[in-house]
């Protein structure tokens, strides 16, 4: 009967110990905040512990309903900030059963919804994120233009890295990286609408995040003819600095190829017309393969001369970290049809460059470098039918290697008329000199 009565205390024991091991493990909700950009909008669940959770939509009226195992929370989510185009506020509802937290988004329209949990990562802690997206029933991409005579303008689609619930890295006094490069990319995008001729297109006008394949299609649907990623590097120690810029790798660029080979109704996306004479032919996939790696060889190669250019003018207003194009594997450079550059503007990390990256006057040097190594290119290789290829001169930077007959057999012009458009005595011509260049 003692052994017995033992027994049931060690049980008795065990119980309240596993009983206070759930209470203490219990998740909590300690914040929600709403990112809203444009034409989506990111809702962001803080949560001690990482999430158990299950959702689904409710329609008349459109709702989204999340379901957090073993969650409590005292958060007052009526004066919870929200300047969604999407979201009509956020609730607390009846849970399904006992230990539930069940939250309610209420949404103005139907919309994509997709759920994912992220790891703790500076400065935030465990996180379950909820990506609203009203933009895929009302965008439509790949359609065919008008045909017209009228000129356009180079369009260049800047890409401020970050964003919103993503701070990018954070420099030694706290500055955030999705900050400095905003600053950037808006003195960029102002440089370049004051240009004739060209265009700025941004992927993010403010402090939300944008999904790495929406930065690709925003330039795609905006006609670019290039893409510009700026962004702030960031190292495990102080010591590293400088400025880099990188184009994508050959590894990525075949893998992507090979993905784009497999969405069969993305071919007219990206090769236009072409994509649809070779539709539901029994050699799409072969004729679709060439033409999507003559795309992309075009992309890399207009890539790294727009690089080299950036870089020759960075290397003038900051110190480089990489005095060549590096490349890497970045998402943000993927597309086959766009040439892509990403801009590493120096290393916040660095406790003199993250002082500086705050510094109007030298984001505006970056700005204007990036700016003249992108204009040096396109009004050397005007785009057919823009207003760039309409002038009736060109500039070109003189390079290592070149000869005024080199450039001359370039432009299809005599060496004669190159002389005499740039009043030149001799055939001699320097490293980095700008020479005009007439029409044919």
């Amino acid at each position: 009967m003692i052994k017995i009565e033992n027994l049931l205390k060690v049980i008795l024991v065990m119980l309240m110990l596993t009983s206070s091991f759930v209470v203490h493990s219990a998740n909590k909700l300690d914040g929600v905040r709403i990112w809203a950009a444009p034409e989506s909008t990111r809702v962001v669940f803080d949560l001690t512990h990482a999430p158990t959770y299950t959702h689904f939509t409710l329609t008349s009226p459109s709702r989204l309903v999340v379901d957090l195992k073993g969650t409590t929370t005292a958060l007052n989510l009526g004066k919870l900030a929200n300047n969604s185009k999407l979201v009509k506020r956020v609730r607390i509802s009846q849970p399904p059963s006992k230990g539930t937290l069940r939250l309610v988004i209420d949404l103005v329209k139907p919309v994509k919804a997709s759920l994912f949990s992220l790891q703790p990562t500076a400065p935030y802690g465990n996180r379950l994120v909820v990506d609203l997206d009203a933009s895929r029933s009302s965008v439509t991409v790949g359609q065919p233009s008008k045909p017209t005579q009228k000129l356009r303008d180079v369009v260049i689609a800047i890409d401020a890295g970050h964003g919103g619930d993503d701070p990018g890295s954070i420099g030694p006094s706290g500055i955030y990286e999705k900050k400095v490069v905003l600053e950037i990319a808006k003195k960029l995008q102002t440089k370049i609408n004051a240009t004739p001729g060209m265009r700025a297109v941004m992927t993010r006008t403010g402090d939300y995040f944008v999904n790495l394949n929406k930065r690709s299609e925003i330039a795609r649907t905006s006609g670019a003819d290039l893409l510009l990623s700026i962004h702030a590097d960031a190292f495990t120690s102080p010591q590293p600095r400088g400025a880099s810029v990188w184009i994508l790798s050959m590894s990525r660029a075949n893998s992507e190829i090979g993905r784009w080979l497999e969405q069969k109704e993305k071919h007219s996306e990206l090769l236009g017309g072409a994509g649809e004479i070779i539709q539901n032919t029994d050699n799409e996939q072969y004729l679709a393969m060439t033409l999507l790696d003559m795309s992309m060889d075009r992309s890399m190669a207009i890539s790294h001369n727009i690089a080299d250019d950036v870089l020759v003018n960075l290397g003038k207003v900051t110190r480089l970290h990489k005095h060549k194009p590096e490349s890497a594997s970045f998402a943000v450079l993927k597309s086959p049809d766009i040439p892509s550059i990403l801009i590493e503007t120096g290393f916040i990390s660095n406790h003199q460059e993250e002082r500086l990256l705050t510094q109007r006057e030298h984001q505006n040097n970056l700005a204007k470098a990036v700016y003249k190594g992108v204009v040096n290119y396109f009004e050397t290789n005007p785009p057919v039918n823009s207003l760039m290829a309409s002038r009736d001169m060109r500039k070109h930077n003189v390079r290592k290697g070149e000869s005024l007959s080199v450039i001359a057999h370039r432009y299809q012009v005599s060496v004669t008329s190159i002389k005499k458009a740039n009043n030149l005595k001799s055939n001699n011509i320097r490293i980095g000199q700008k020479l005009v260049i007439p029409r044919a």
